[in-house]
């Protein structure tokens, strides 16, 4: 329910308590709606306030009233305020990562537990191990803990960064402040602290005289704590005596060294010599020098060795693009200032790269990008795939002769067309369809990609592709044997054209989500004030924008189960306030609206069916196996019978980027049959994320202008930059860059000189360095 700009969202329902999971989910849907004002009204879930990541930079505010459980913003995020009124449980601002928490009461034990960023503020007394194992990168600011009162045993144990207030104000903790054994392991930050305490970790920590700068920060700062807990009286007070404050810091290593350290060549001449006998403990035994070995070894001594691993893996964009374009291979042609390259290289992968590329693909490349996982926002690969629209005509290989039929016009048809024609191969499609181009022409709205885009790339395929045209009947099972037999390969590219079923009373009031967005596309509908889309995903989502389009006011979204849509399309449905309602279950259509199993009738003047749809494939032979209503295939997209292939949705439901992916597959597949030849697609494995440095780029880029600074930005996963980082690194000059030809180069190592000690490895910021055990021979 909704109260004014607030949302409130409840612990408890029907007498029972919401799982945390449940609760957070519903928190994680309220800010994907745009909801950022929301009041909690706890009954002991954890978490809650946390992981809220995907605001958009928004300013969020979240207010707990009742019972808050463990781990208040736990993980929390820049933008995020957090205010608990009144008491809460352990771990406070566990791991926070900038959220700024305030709790108008007391905190139990680990408070601030492994924060990194963001300030929590607490009004009353604090339990054990707070602010322990805290963190500071010092591009940031540092995380904050202020406390009114005191805190119990163990305060600031491996504290490695930021900053505690520990105001002593009305604690239990009188007699000490910091509690028992505080600051055990701190090697960073400060502790301000008001009060008595008799001990702390003097191995670990030291008192520190408090500056003037410090002391005018700890006043401001103090006024604004203050004001946030709701207890400002106390300014004064705590501000009116300086002497009344002292501050602990970290020692340094030098300071902690207790005893004196023994030089290895004393070690060598006073135990290892004169101790265990020449050459250690075998001396006896044999005349055979077996001193040690060198203390940093070179050769077939080191325990590790570096390798250059060039372009042995596939960057994660490209690992995970259905089409297999080589994105970062393009992005390192922009910035060698070969701009037109890369976008020529499109084209080798698919006929459609500004249709899908830069407009209808939900782009899984930039899903996949490595900056994602370091709070980097993905390179935007729309702009490379809209300036792929001038792209230059790839010149074919020479003829074969060798005709390929392809029954279906669409995505997936046109793409195996397409490539087949850049082998030199001659495909024939056959299609009933006056115009080709299937679901993109015929349902998918010219809302989400401007009309000429889509005519010009399409065009400039069917230019150069034979057709046949069918009759409206399409095909029969005799039409394709006959296909069959007159063709070298044939590929069944048909398609999902019959809707699915449901069982509901009313059921044929409904129009179905391809008919609904068919007619939509030709402005044949009146679909009145009220829509209801039985089935939230993304084609569901298109009807919810064409339904708006269309004059429809109030349109609703139901499905039996967390909606299954996502990215534009989502964006598109929630930008024009179609609102998503789950989970909930259709047991009747009438002329009022769509009936759910509670009971509620949803107004509706027209009702769309999206659950899914199947293709027709009443023409198929018996020897061509199906499973579960879709032909059945290999890894290749072959079928049971062995020149007939099978690719998009008549295989499976899938993304038009998959479709134009397997007709790519299938093309190499059939090109390789002709030729002899052994499959040449892409084999490589991906490569692992963890490896890439994106220490190296700025977290506070969030637009990327044009390409060129796109290409910049790109972390070129696996491939080397020729940066000399490496080079410049090695401790031991071990590395060296060496040309090869045609302007060609690799980075060699000397392995007289190697240590081992993996800099290289570390420094790299595209991960072409991997450390590799060691096996020496002999």
């Amino acid at each position: 329910m909704i109260q004014h700009d607030k949302i409130v969202i409840p612990g408890m329902e029907d007498g029972k308590r919401v799982e945390s999971r449940l609760l957070e989910e519903r928190i994680q849907q309220a800010i994907q709606s745009g909801q950022l004002n929301i009041e909690v009204n706890a009954f002991g879930q954890h978490g809650i306030g946390g992981r809220l990541w995907n605001t958009n930079s928004k300013q969020v505010k979240v207010d707990i009233y009742g019972y808050s459980g463990q781990r208040v913003g736990s993980m929390g995020s820049p933008y995020t305020t957090i205010e608990v009124h009144g008491p809460a449980s352990d771990d406070v601002g566990w791991l926070n990562a900038g959220a700024h928490i305030i709790v108008h009461g007391a905190a139990t034990n680990g408070v601030a537990n492994a924060m990194a960023q963001g300030r929590v503020y607490i009004a009353g007394d604090i339990g054990a191990r707070g602010m322990t194992m805290t963190k500071s990168n010092p591009r940031f600011t540092p995380p904050e803990l202020w406390v009114l009162g005191g805190v119990g045993d163990s305060f600031a144990e491996f504290m490695a960064g930021g900053i505690a207030v520990i105001c002593g104000c009305e604690s239990h903790y009188h007699k000490h402040i910091l509690g028992n054994r505080p600051c055990v392991g701190m090697v960073g930050g400060k502790i301000f602290f008001r009060g008595t305490q008799r001990s702390f970790s003097e191995a670990d920590a030291k008192l520190a005289r408090i500056t003037d700068e410090e002391w005018e920060w700890l006043k401001e700062n103090l006024h604004k704590f203050l004001i946030a807990i709701k207890k400002g009286e106390n300014y004064d007070a705590l501000t009116r005596d300086r002497s009344q404050w002292q501050l602990l810091v970290a020692r340094y290593p030098s300071e902690k060294v207790t005893s004196k350290r023994r030089s290895m060549s004393q070690f060598r001449r006073d135990v290892w010599e004169k101790e265990l006998g020449r050459g250690g403990l075998i001396g006896d035994l044999t005349d055979i020098d077996r001193g040690p070995i060198p203390l940093i070894a070179t050769g077939a001594m080191r325990r590790f060795v570096p390798l250059w691993e060039n372009g042995k893996y596939l960057p994660p964009c490209q690992a995970s693009c259905p089409t297999g374009i080589p994105v970062q291979q393009r992005w390192a042609h922009v910035r060698d200032g070969n701009i037109d390259e890369a976008v020529n290289l499109s084209l080798q992968y698919t006929p459609f790269p500004t249709t899908v590329c830069g407009y209808l693909c939900p782009n899984l490349c930039m899903e996949s990008c490595t900056r994602g996982r370091n709070n980097l926002i993905p390179i935007d690969t729309t702009l490379l795939g809209k300036a792929s629209l001038n792209a230059k005509e790839p010149i074919p290989l020479a003829p074969t002769g060798r005709k390929v039929a392809i029954l279906g016009g669409g995505p997936a048809g046109l793409s195996v067309a397409w490539q087949l024609w850049l082998k030199g191969h001659e495909p024939v499609i056959f299609d009933k369809a006056d115009d080709l181009g299937g679901k993109i022409r015929s349902v998918i709205p010219f809302s989400r990609i401007p009309k000429e885009v889509f005519e010009y790339e399409l065009n400039r395929v069917t230019d150069k592709i034979k057709r046949e045209k069918l009759g409206s009947e399409g095909i029969s099972e005799e039409l394709f044997m006959d296909i069959r037999d007159r063709y070298e390969y044939t590929i069944i590219s048909v398609g999902a054209q019959n809707p699915r079923e449901i069982k509901i009373k009313g059921y044929e009031k409904a129009v179905s989500a391809l008919e609904f967005l068919r007619r939509a596309k030709d402005d044949d509908l009146d679909v009145g004030r009220h829509v209801v889309i039985i089935g939230a995903g993304n084609v569901g989502c298109d009807a919810a924008t064409e339904a708006s389009r269309l004059g429809a006011k109030d349109i609703t979204l139901i499905d039996i189960q967390k909606p299954a849509s996502y990215g534009k399309e989502r964006q598109a449905a929630e930008a024009i306030g179609a609102r998503f309602k789950w989970p909930v279950t259709a047991e009747a259509i009438t002329k009022k609206g769509v009936v759910l199993s509670t009971g509620e009738i949803l107004p509706a003047d027209t009702v769309v069916i999206s659950i899914g749809d199947k293709p027709d494939l009443s023409f198929l032979p018996a020897d061509i196996d199906t499973d579960g209503g879709f032909i059945k295939v290999n890894e290749s997209f072959q079928t049971s019978y062995p020149r007939v292939f099978a690719i998009g949705d008549s295989v499976r439901l899938g993304l038009i980027t998959d479709a134009i992916g397997a007709g790519r597959k299938v093309a190499e597949t059939i090109d390789t049959f002709i030729r002899g030849l052994e499959d040449q697609y892409d084999q490589l494995p991906p490569i692992d994320p963890a490896r890439i440095k994106l220490e190296y780029y700025d977290p506070s880029i969030k637009i990327f202008p044009d390409i060129e600074f796109c290409s910049v930005q790109c972390a070129s996963c696996g491939g080397c930059r020729d940066c000399g980082i490496c080079e410049s690194l090695c401790p031991q000059q071990a590395i060296s860059r060496r040309s090869l030809q045609e302007d060609g180069y690799e980075y060699v190592v000397d392995e007289e000189r190697c240590i081992g000690c993996g800099f290289c490895e570390g420094a790299c910021p595209c991960g072409i360095w991997e450390m590799k055990e060691n096996y020496p021979i002999g």
